[in-house]
């Protein structure tokens, strides 16, 4: 039995572990640049090119890993049933952020986000001339022709493998959660009496008169009050 905990502890820190690394693979990918849009102006303007990441691209697969690693906590604040349903949320949040990485990367929303992004000052741009970019505020011309150049296809399979382990480690938890320990519980002492306050404010000022600490167990107090009466 003992060995059956010891496993059982051991596997539920490494579900909670790979939960917690997949959310970060999906938050790390979104800071990456995902794309390239690439503007070129009638002459003799020089070419714009700014990087558009994950995030500006796809802002809710950031959201659901942060959600992901809210349940994870939850999981660890439950149990039996209600730790099967935090299961079946995380994995339902794990496939949400797969699908949004996988659909978020087309040429127009990155044409989108780029012109956005870059009247906003949120993208970095540079120009064929040198660098434009640094936070400081461009316009697309008007007249340009755009196109979406994608660069972060390894960057978008790490956040399909982040949420791939979020869908893992939710279907883990509906599977084996409940035989997991509960973790608020390692810290109660199996058997240890708790304190039991007097039982109302007669007989603790009936203590304290005999000189007797109200707040001992109830016993000890007993044999202090028969042992103050019999002397």
């Amino acid at each position: 039995m003992p060995a059956d905990r010891s496993g059982s502890r051991r596997e539920f820190t490494a579900v909670l572990l790979a939960g917690a690394a997949g959310a970060g693979l999906i938050v790390l990918s979104a800071r990456q640049a995902w794309a390239h849009a690439i503007f070129t102006p009638p002459r003799p303007l020089p070419v714009q090119d700014f990087a558009v990441t994950g995030q500006a691209l796809v802002p809710l697969a950031s959201a659901l890993a942060l959600a992901a690693l809210a349940c994870l906590a939850a999981v660890i604040a439950t149990r039996s049933v209600a730790r099967r349903a935090v299961g079946v949320l995380l994995t339902a949040l794990g496939v949400a952020a797969a699908a949004a990485v996988s659909g978020g990367a087309s040429a127009a929303s990155v044409l989108a986000t780029a012109r956005t992004g870059a009247t906003s000052g949120a993208l970095g741009g540079s120009t064929t001339s040198g660098t434009a970019g640094g936070g400081a505020h461009a316009v697309v011309i008007a007249g340009s022709a755009g196109r979406a150049v994608a660069s972060g296809a390894p960057w978008r399979a790490v956040a399909i493998a982040g949420a791939a382990v979020i869908v893992a480690a939710g279907v883990a938890t509906v599977w084996r959660g409940p035989s997991w320990p509960v973790m608020s519980a390692r810290f109660e002492r199996p058997g240890q009496p708790g304190r039991k306050p007097a039982s109302d404010s007669s007989s603790m000022w009936e203590s304290l008169s005999r000189d007797v600490d109200p707040t001992i167990a109830p016993t000890m107090a007993t044999d202090q009050l028969d042992g103050g009466t019999r002397t």
